[in-house]
Parts: C-alpha cells; sequence; structure tokens
C-alpha cells in the first residue's frame, strides 16, 4: 500500500480483487496514475488499467505503451485501457515488486514517458466521448 498521492505518469500496482464485479476489474494489474493530487480527496487515486492482452481491434480509448514506458514492468507490451478510468483508495495501489540480485524481494515504480501520459490523456477523452477536443 501506497501512503502517498504519486505523481502523474507514475506506473503501479492496483488489486481490483475485491469490490468489484467482472466485467469490471477484478484483479491485480499495472495502472497509470492520471491526475494529481487534489483538494479533499485526501487517499484517493486516479487511474487507468494496464493490460498485457493485446485488444482484438484497436479503438481510439486504447493506447499502446512505449517499451521506455514499460522497462520496470516484466512485459515487452501493454495497452492502456483509457476507458477503464478509476479512482482508487491508496489501499488499492501498491509498489511492482521484482526480484533482486540474490533473490530478494523489491519494490519499484514505473513511470511513463511524457509522450505516452499524453496520448492516454488524449485516449481518456475519446472514451469519455470528448471527441469534439479533437480535430
Amino acid at each position: 500500500m501506497i501512503k502517498f498521492h504519486p505523481k502523474k505518469g507514475t506506473i503501479l500496482m492496483c488489486d481490483f480483487s475485491e469490490g468489484f464485479k467482472s466485467p469490471e476489474m477484478v484483479k491485480v494489474r499495472p495502472v497509470i496514475v492520471v491526475a494529481p493530487a487534489l483538494p479533499g480527496r485526501n487517499g484517493l487515486c486516479t487511474v487507468v488499467a494496464l493490460s498485457t492482452v493485446k485488444p482484438k481491434v484497436l479503438q481510439l480509448y486504447q493506447h499502446e505503451m512505449s517499451q521506455e514506458s514499460l522497462k520496470e514492468l516484466s512485459s515487452d507490451l501493454s495497452w492502456a485501457k483509457c476507458d477503464m478510468i478509476y479512482t482508487v483508495s491508496f489501499d488499492r495501489l501498491d509498489r511492482i515488486k521484482v526480484r533482486l540480485d540474490g533473490g530478494k524481494r523489491g519494490y519499484i515504480t514505473g513511470k511513463a514517458t511524457a509522450e505516452d501520459l499524453l496520448a492516454v490523456e488524449e485516449a481518456i477523452l475519446k472514451g469519455l466521448g470528448l471527441m469534439r477536443y479533437f480535430k
């Protein structure tokens, strides 16, 4: 569990396994933080889920993340599912677990590139039907 609001673009793990029902997210998966800390929203963070499953048909509200953004994850490919925006408690969020030298467990956070974060923000607007902001 994290104790502070992460910066926009931070990649963390989110536990969606409790309190959600399919077709909502229902497992632990990586997410990207898409909003800054806001006044009056202590302990809450707005995120978009990431998926390693390639969409059957790529939609305007999905974004393939760059390799630079994914270097901390153990995945070569990942898509931001920008139609699946969640405001979640810090209790659901944690850093990414990794194995360090000697087999010890460590924790890290990922960081999306500025280009990926901008593309995710645009895809969120498209996922919300706010296409009029794009020419």
